[in-house]
């Protein structure tokens, strides 16, 4: 581990964004608020998201979908399983279509729940020009990960996360975050 010197002074830390369009991650993927919990489940787990916007069918952010909101339905989910009469396990069973299904397979019980059953329903945004710093502040006084924005028509445009925030931060001298400059130095 290498020791600071101690003439060396601590390096200030700057934002290089000033307003909430400069943060933000343009055409956030978002899910329907008629979307199924499943097909929301398939996104967030493909995207590898956390959570998402959940928009209406107009554009507007309605709410937010988290992995904590999937979990918490999960949970208190009770589903019993129906004992079988031996009709059941001994019949020859076919699809509407007359195929034939065989052995070892079963049908799946798809849950038609929608996000909007589940999601949470609060909606925090600013507007594009929005100056950085109350952005940052309303995310701290919010204690949220992330911050929605809308345009005036009340549409989402843009996310920004606690991530996107930390990409904007770099040393004072340099103006770009010392691994992006090790980086673009080879």
């Amino acid at each position: 581990m290498a020791r600071r010197m101690k003439s060396e002074s601590p390096k200030r830390l700057l934002l290089n964004a000033t307003t909430a369009k400069e943060l933000m991650t343009a055409n956030p993927i978002s899910i329907g608020a008629d979307d199924t919990v499943k097909e929301a489940v398939t996104f967030l787990a493909d995207k590898g998201f956390s959570a998402a916007p959940v928009i209406d069918n107009a554009g507007r952010p309605v709410g937010v979908l988290s992995r904590s909101d999937i979990v918490i339905h999960d949970r208190e989910r009770v589903e019993y399983v129906p004992s079988l009469p031996e009709a059941y396990e001994t019949a020859d069973w076919a699809a509407r279509s007359g195929e034939s299904i065989r052995r070892g397979f079963q049908v799946e019980h798809v849950e038609q729940i929608r996000v909007r059953d589940i999601m949470t329903p609060v909606v925090f945004s600013v507007g594009p020009d929005t100056s950085a710093g109350r952005v940052i502040k309303e995310m701290l006084d919010l204690r949220v990960h992330q911050m929605f924005v809308v345009d005036r028509d009340g549409v989402l445009v843009g996310i920004i996360s606690a991530l996107d925030v930390l990409r904007r931060i770099a040393p004072e001298e340099t103006g770009m975050p010392t691994v992006v400059a090790a980086v673009r130095a080879k």
